[in-house]
């Protein structure tokens, strides 16, 4: 358990960090998942457009130190692929 002020401060923060990238990453599967349902359904104008919704969510949790960003280009590409065969 924290016992010097600063790590009880520090524990705080690191409660109100972990809330805030929870929601983020949270948002971010919902957008990820979207795009998936589109994929699934065989609709590619859905899909194009859940995956246009996708990309900055995904960006955003990079520059926000959520997720790594290798990470977000790789799923970026192998969605990218799938949406574009389903136009193919």
């Amino acid at each position: 358990m924290a016992n010097t002020p600063q790590s009880k401060k520090r524990a705080r923060q690191n409660l109100a960090r972990f809330e805030v990238n929870k929601a983020r990453r949270s948002r971010i599967r919902t957008h990820l998942r979207a795009v998936e349902e589109a994929i699934a359904t065989g609709n590619a104008d859905a899909a194009k457009a859940a995956l246009k919704a996708a990309e900055p969510e995904l960006m955003r949790g990079v520059t926000k130190g959520v997720l790594h960003k290798n990470t977000a280009a790789r799923k970026m590409s192998r969605l990218s692929g799938r949406v574009n065969a389903l136009n193919a």
